[in-house]
């Protein structure tokens, strides 16, 4: 589960295993993969940055090429 900011300012969270994609047309939108799309104010980075801390502290691992050399513990 992921916290994100509508753009009138409140928050909600969503299920992060939901995220279809995520595009900036300039607002960034969520899709889920249940159809439903949210503007959001976090950039596509955040975004991306909140789902991935929030698999790590589930202990989800992410298979990520551009750290495949990085090894666990480092």
């Amino acid at each position: 589960m992921i916290k994100v900011t509508r753009l009138n300012g409140s928050q909600l969270v969503i299920n992060s295993d939901l995220i279809e994609f995520v595009e900036a047309i300039p607002d960034t939108i969520i899709s889920l993969t249940t159809g439903k799309k949210i503007m959001v104010k976090e950039s596509i980075d955040e975004i991306i940055e909140r789902v991935a801390q929030f698999k790590r502290l589930s202990g989800i691992r992410i298979n990520n090429p551009d750290t495949a050399h990085i090894s666990e513990g480092s």
